[in-house]
């Protein structure tokens, strides 16, 4: 998935939400760099300054229960493209009339949402009325960066996982919440949650490959549920003659499909996708026909029961030698945290009611059943706080 640092930035901004009795009204006089404590508050009851949920001894309620206006804040932001419009301001900035007309929306709700914004930090305001983007929100939400991830939060968390997790408290208590595979059947949904994918997913598999992962003389490569096949268009570009074959769900393919004609001739002819819903316990492939085996954000994805089944296939479709690569988000073996990948493992319970929260050891476990040998299997840190790589390989 992910830019994944995606929702490192989402969750930050909510954590620095300021309480709404002490912003509505002391945007016009404060210095843009701080926000006022709230003067309706208790002393020393109000304080949002931690960089991290893991900082401090106990929860900050305030921030965790008021951040979703935070994540609605930015998102709107993006479904206005109001970064990029004041990006469009130059140095100077612009100022609320201008933003009004920018966005064409002439109505003091912009001027709140702004304020909103400021409070949290995605903008600033100077003393004489000109808003200017923060250096995180120049970089990260402006769709001209080369950093550009917006598409990510606009499209797959705010227009789909946001309103998912509204439904939690019901999943928790029917355990009854729609399959991926029901949910991707319909084709806008797959769409919008593939295309925002893509562009997180091709870092993620970059940094994998630079940094994490020695490929070697690898020629073939099976990606299981590989979306629109980021990670084999990553890794075929970085082997030569390496062919990948992607198996996903119809809808899925479809969207891969289009996104493929986008990659090199060379890279489209090295890629092929493949209908199937990964859960289905027989594979359209050849026993040990592969080198690498690779399902990213999958285990989490599927039903606790089918996981087992997984890591079989995948033994049975490597060669001696070959790797499995799972990689997801996960939570460390104290189950303790970190709280990004805990979160984000809460989040798939709303499309994976039956799902396994994801931790080292329950991964190698079921690798040690499925045939690898678990004494052997690596952990790898990917996203900080957020994702891990596990290694298996097969004698």
């Amino acid at each position: 998935m992910a830019s994944l640092a995606a929702a490192r930035t989402a969750v930050a901004a909510a954590r620095r939400l300021t309480r709404l009795a002490g912003t509505h009204c002391t945007t016009a006089t404060r210095s843009p760099l701080r926000v006022q404590p709230s003067a309706f508050a208790p002393a020393a009851a109000r304080h949002f300054s931690r960089t991290s949920w893991e900082e401090g001894d106990d929860v900050d309620l305030d921030s965790v229960a008021y951040g979703f206006m935070a994540s609605q804040a930015l998102f709107s932001a993006l479904e206005l493209n109001l970064f990029d419009k004041i990006a469009a301001g130059g140095e100077k900035g612009c100022q609320a009339q201008e933003i009004w007309e920018a966005v064409g929306i002439k109505a003091p709700r912009v001027t709140t949402l702004l304020t909103a914004l400021t409070a949290v930090k995605c903008l600033r305001r100077s003393d004489d009325g000109y808003y200017t983007l923060s250096p995180n929100t120049a970089r990260f939400m402006v769709s001209s960066s080369k950093h550009y991830y917006g598409d990510y939060l606009q499209y797959q968390i705010g227009r789909q996982f946001y309103h998912r997790m509204g439904a939690l408290p019901d999943v928790m208590t029917t355990g009854k919440a729609p399959s991926y595979a029901s949910w991707f059947s319909d084709p806008e949904v797959a769409k919008t949650y593939t295309q925002a994918q893509h562009n997180g997913s091709i870092a993620t598999a970059k940094y994998l490959v630079k940094k994490k992962l020695q490929l070697g003389g690898i020629t073939d490569m099976l990606d299981v549920g590989g979306g629109s096949g980021a990670f084999s268009y990553v890794f075929t570009e970085a082997t030569p003659g390496l062919k990948s074959t992607v198996l996903e769900l119809p809808e899925v393919c479809r969207t891969g499909e289009s996104i493929k004609t986008q990659q090199s001739q060379d890279i489209q002819e090295r890629v092929q996708f493949v209908e199937l819903d990964a859960t289905s316990p027989d594979w359209p492939v050849s026993d040990s026909n592969f080198d690498i085996v690779l399902m990213s954000y999958i285990s989490g994805s599927v039903p606790e029961g089918v996981i087992l089944p997984l890591y079989k296939n995948a033994f049975k479709a490597l060669r001696p030698g070959g790797r499995l690569l799972v990689h997801d988000f996960m939570v460390d073996d104290s189950l303790a945290g970190p709280a990004l990948g805990a979160l984000w493992g809460l989040q798939h319970v709303t499309v994976n009611a039956s799902g396994l929260g994801l931790c080292p050891a329950e991964i190698i476990n079921r690798m040690s059943l499925a045939g690898f040998d678990g004494s052997k299997c690596e952990t790898v840190e990917m996203i900080h706080g957020m994702t891990k790589l596990i290694v298996a390989h097969k004698s």
